[in-house]
């Protein structure tokens, strides 16, 4: 087995590298406040529910058109939509490589902003969009003419998506949407929210759900107000749907067949996801590593303490481990139907995930006080990651998924 990579991805990363220095990073300078210790207070509109400062997100704009006109943007992106047909395995090294650089403008956590795009929903048009659908979105959600935030999560479930209360009743030739869809990430600036919602069968049932796109101005279309979270800016909108109307053609996929197209968002998400858990832990792991050489504690460097030394080196034990099983996963993922390796999918995030919150963790406990200040990253880094063991699907869930194959029972 051959566990080197692939031949033309080195050189790839060195290309990359070269166009961060000369075009992101000077960029970066100039708005470094984004950036150093004032970065939760400067990108936040506190009196504004808490959602994320224009000019902030004018500044990810600039970056990500940038990386665009450079042709990064969308490497992942299959070639008819002006990509470069980058595989599975291809985003998920770039994406540990990306986030292993720690914190910056060419790949900002909190936003999911890069300069190589991840672009799930392309992917979801492109699989489940009617050629009108098409012809609309798919260059439109590029540029970020429109954008679609994911309302599939409501106030009293998560987890348990098929037992949604959110129902859509036909009425003519359009549907009625009325219910509650809470965390819609990105609301605050979105064309359009994907609703999951129940257009027949059973709580509790899989088949029954559908998923409509449903303009954030539409009459009956609401966001009380934001949830501030762990990590600011927030932009995870509550949203009520009172009445909400929408044409047939708002349907995405198949009608009662709408959980086949949030699997698929989650699938491509969650490969990419751990890829850039997995490169953030081994930064906080070499951070930790260098800084314990270079402290000196009663008159010898602090590297020389096994207290030190062991737990880090578990750490590093555990990101190879993970490194391996994320590149298998996402190769796997390029060769199989996305369901068929949902498993190993589901072991590498979760892994990944826990990975990066016990690295962040453990590099501040490395650098002390300092390591605990907002001066160091890794506070950031781990209030943002941290989230990810819910979000992604929570890891009981993804253990879930796991047993289910191992054990077979459920859906497989």
């Amino acid at each position: 087995m051959d566990f080197n990579l692939p031949d033309h991805l080195p050189g790839l990363l060195a290309e990359m590298d070269a166009f961060i220095e000369a075009e992101i990073k000077p960029l970066e300078r100039e708005h470094i406040q984004y950036f150093d210790q004032r970065r939760e207070h400067a990108r936040t509109d506190w009196d504004n529910d808490g959602v994320p400062r224009r000019e902030w997100e004018d500044l990810l704009d600039e970056m990500r058109r940038r990386a665009d006109a450079a042709g990064w943007l969308r490497y992942g992106l299959p070639s008819q939509f002006g990509g470069r047909d980058g595989s599975n395995l291809d985003m998920a090294v770039i994406r540990e490589h990306l986030a292993h650089k720690g914190l910056g403008l060419h790949n900002d956590l909190q936003d999911e902003s890069s300069i190589v795009g991840n672009f799930p929903q392309v992917i979801m048009m492109d699989r489940f969009g009617t050629d009108e659908q098409k012809r609309e979105w798919t260059d439109a959600l590029i540029t970020g003419e429109r954008s679609m935030a994911f309302g599939l999560t409501e106030p009293n479930h998560g987890s348990d998506a098929t037992w949604l209360e959110t129902t859509a009743v036909p009425d003519g030739d359009d549907w009625i949407i009325n219910g509650a869809k809470r965390f819609n990430t990105g609301v605050h600036r979105a064309t359009h929210d994907l609703v999951f919602a129940r257009t027949s069968g059973e709580a509790g049932q899989a088949r029954g759900i559908t998923a409509f796109l449903v303009p954030t101005d539409a009459p009956g279309f609401s966001v009380p107000y934001y949830w501030w979270t762990f990590n600011m800016p927030t932009d995870h909108g509550e949203v009520l749907l009172e009445n909400v109307r929408v044409p047939s053609n708002a349907v995405l996929g198949e009608v009662d067949h709408g959980l086949d197209v949030g699997q698929t968002f989650l699938h491509e998400n969650r490969i990419r996801q751990a890829a850039s858990s997995l490169g953030a832990a081994q930064y906080c792991i070499d951070r930790a590593v260098a800084y314990a050489n270079d402290r000196k504690v009663f008159g010898k460097p602090l590297a020389t303490h096994q207290a030190v030394q062991w737990p880090l080196v578990e750490l590093q034990t555990e990101a190879q481990m993970v490194r391996l099983l994320v590149r298998y996963a996402a190769s796997e993922l390029d060769r199989n139907h996305h369901m068929e390796v949902s498993d190993k999918v589901s072991m590498a995030n979760y892994r990944a995930n826990r990975l990066v919150c016990e690295a962040a963790d453990r590099a501040m406990q490395v650098f002390g006080g300092v390591g605990y200040s907002r001066h160091e990253p890794f506070e950031h880094i781990y209030r943002h990651h941290r989230r990810y063991r819910i979000t992604e699907g929570a890891e009981e869930i993804q253990i879930r998924r796991v047993a289910q194959r191992l054990f077979g029972f459920g859906r497989r």
